[in-house]
């Protein structure tokens, strides 16, 4: 069983169970395909399982590293976005709203991607390599937002939390009372989903 799933963290982990996206953070495994970095470039991209009748070993030497994410909510709060070539429509729709959604970067439609990659990248890890999170009231985020409550990440959907694991999600539970919560879906990205952007979920 290769380790080539990603959780909401953003973790790389060993899973029997499937996934609905691909993703790509370049090479990061090496010729016995064991996970050696946790990333290789800062464009960390959401790509679907088949395009154009591509053919592909995983994990091929000096080949960039497969990776496999439940839903795209899941590879959002990993800290990916979608891929400019084999999911043109849903990069371009991303693009116009992140740049809606956060109007103090300072960016505009003329805006490289590259520039948008390397804001995200510095929301999604630390120097150190850890999860960067933020604290915020569950009311007041979007649906397709993670937060984390205690170790575990839950999905936000309509007004529930929806536990996540490998395989799919729990039953939906009511949101907490009172306080904010570590959000894992990275800030610019919730402004995202704010101004309009639905990323797909397993639910």
């Amino acid at each position: 069983m290769l380790q080539n799933r990603v959780d909401p963290s953003g973790n790389i982990i060993r899973t029997e169970a499937r996934g609905l996206f691909m993703g790509n953070r370049g090479v990061l495994h090496n010729d016995n395909k064991e996970i050696v970095r946790p990333y290789k470039i800062k464009t960390w991209i959401t790509c679907m399982l088949a395009f154009k009748n591509r053919r592909r070993p995983v994990m091929a030497p000096n080949r960039y590293t497969e990776l496999f994410f439940m839903d795209e909510a899941t590879s959002f709060a990993a800290g990916h976005r979608p891929c400019f070539e084999c999911r043109k429509a849903e990069a371009h729709q991303f693009k116009s709203l992140w740049l809606k959604g956060n109007p103090d970067k300072g960016f505009n439609e003329k805006t490289l991607i590259k520039e948008i990659d390397s804001t995200l990248h510095a929301e999604r890890i630390d120097e150190h390599n850890l999860k960067i999170t933020f604290g915020e009231h569950p009311e007041n985020l979007p649906d397709g937002t993670f937060v984390r409550i205690g170790e575990e990440p839950y999905l936000l959907n309509k007004g529930l939390l929806y536990l996540w694991s490998p395989g799919g999600y729990a039953k939906g539970i009511p949101l907490p009372g009172s306080g904010k919560l570590p959000v894992l879906t990275p800030a610019s990205v919730v402004n995202a989903f704010r101004a309009g952007y639905v990323p797909q979920m397993a639910i």
